[in-house]
């Protein structure tokens, strides 16, 4: 966990920590609107079934592909603020030498 002292030095990151959080939020955005595309495409079957059922399809299809998305992405920065931590280890054992 980060303490309050984190925010104003600059020894260790923060990001990796709030990371967590701002995933659950976009997840909770995705499913949102995903269920708002499922209930426009079940409302769209009454005026067009072809229609609405292919809205209904690609809102399912939006969710799950969102989430995938949004866990590359989060997975992407957690590994960019690794290698970072991991090359100032490695600065450190050179600098002992």
């Amino acid at each position: 966990m980060f303490d309050f002292q984190d925010l104003f030095q600059w020894d260790r990151f923060i990001t990796p920590t709030i990371i967590k959080t701002f995933y659950w939020l976009v997840i909770g955005l995705i499913i949102l609107f995903g269920i708002s595309g499922i209930f426009s495409g079940l409302a769209a079957m009454a005026i067009s079934p072809f229609g609405g059922f292919i809205l209904l399809l690609s809102s399912i299809a939006g969710v799950v592909v969102g989430i995938v998305f949004s866990r590359i992405v989060a997975e992407f920065i957690l590994i960019v603020f690794r290698i970072n931590e991991h090359l100032g280890a490695i600065r450190d054992q050179g600098q002992m030498r």
